[in-house]
């Protein structure tokens, strides 16, 4: 009998993949995406290679930690356009396939929808075409849900099929800790450790008023949903609307100087005023991120008096929020980020 099936298609090592093509003499070198390539500058990693893991470098990790990790490792800097034309290459494959309804996550994944009798065999047709298109190898999820399509790919990796679904949800996954489920990070795994839920099972068997007490009436059975694996099962390829833009910079020199400090949240500002503009959406809330030397992070939000395209309303209000934390110490990252009007209609 034919069924519909959601599958979650991952592009592996994308990053690092892709430099490869373009750069065969590195196959088999533990490679390293991220920032400018210099290790002396702050920036983290993009994409390490599965040689370059071996050592211990993973994502998000500071590129001079990944160095004294893996000192042998070839750095790259990350070249975005790349990057993007490989992964609408993917995404075209993917949209070509008979049936297939293609939900684009990022660069380098997508959930894709699609009514077969056979999901294991269509997962191979998705990487057999992908391959021959592009020369890039993915692994696929097979579930019933979106959550456990997203959580079988890690399964399948490299360049393999899981499949997880409400039949051996619990054999897979009931003795694994909360953070091993899609949407559950340290934080929540942490507050659910305090309830003495520590385990996917423990979470899925858990006293629903417990959970509405610790996290809320629409989050506390949320988690509860999540420690079954239960979701949106709905693949929907239509085109993502952002809600917001924003631009970031960590700096080379910590900022001290408060002009210094104005005048890079200005430039922050400038260049999200281009990017809003070009959805002809207005500025409604300003959020803003700041990073105190060594590592301690913030983030502060404010709802503009009118919606606007002015990026000194902008950069003020940020300054604003900045100078609300009383806090003087070094800044090492500044970010600006512009919530927009919804647009005519709403979201998806």
């Amino acid at each position: 009998m034919t069924g519909a099936w959601v599958l979650h298609v991952d592009l592996d090592q994308f990053l690092a993949a892709v430099e490869v093509l373009r750069h065969p003499e590195l196959a088999g070198l533990p490679l390293i995406v991220g920032g400018r390539g210099d290790p002396t500058e702050r920036a983290v990693v993009s994409t390490a290679s599965y040689e370059a893991r071996e050592f211990g470098v993973r994502s998000g990790m500071p590129l001079k930690t990944a160095v004294r990790k893996c000192p042998q490792a070839v750095l790259l800097p990350v070249d975005a356009p790349v990057y993007l034309a490989a992964s609408e290459q993917v995404m075209a494959t993917l949209r070509a396939l008979d049936g297939a309804v293609v939900e684009v996550l990022g660069w380098d994944e997508a959930f894709v929808g699609i009514e077969t009798d056979d999901p294991q065999t269509f997962a191979r047709r998705i990487q057999a075409d992908v391959l021959a298109a592009t020369s890039l190898h993915c692994s696929v999820g097979v579930g019933d849900t979106k959550v456990r399509a997203k959580i079988a790919t890690d399964f399948g990796k490299p360049q393999g099929v899981f499949r997880l679904t409400r039949d051996n949800w619990f054999e897979v996954m009931g003795d694994r800790p909360t953070d091993a489920i899609w949407g559950i990070g340290p934080r929540i795994k942490s507050r659910l450790a305090d309830l003495g839920l520590d385990t996917v099972r423990d979470l899925a068997t858990a006293d629903e008023p417990a959970l509405v007490a610790e996290f809320g009436p629409t989050m506390g059975p949320h988690f509860g949903r999540l420690g079954r694996g239960e979701s949106s099962a709905n693949v929907d390829d239509t085109p993502w609307v952002p809600r917001a833009h924003g631009r970031e910079t960590t700096y080379q020199q910590n900022l001290t100087d408060p002009d210094e400090i104005a005048a890079a949240m200005r430039a922050l500002a400038d260049q999200v005023v281009e990017d809003i503009r070009r959805e002809d959406r207005p500025c409604m809330r300003v959020h803003l991120k700041v990073r105190f030397a060594p590592f301690f992070t913030f983030t502060r939000i404010r709802k503009l008096p009118e919606h606007t395209f002015d990026a000194g309303i902008i950069s003020a209000t940020a300054l604003e929020l900045l100078s609300r934390l009383e806090d003087d110490r070094p800044i090492r990252l500044l970010g600006v980020r512009a919530e927009m009007v919804p647009p005519e209609g709403g979201y998806n």
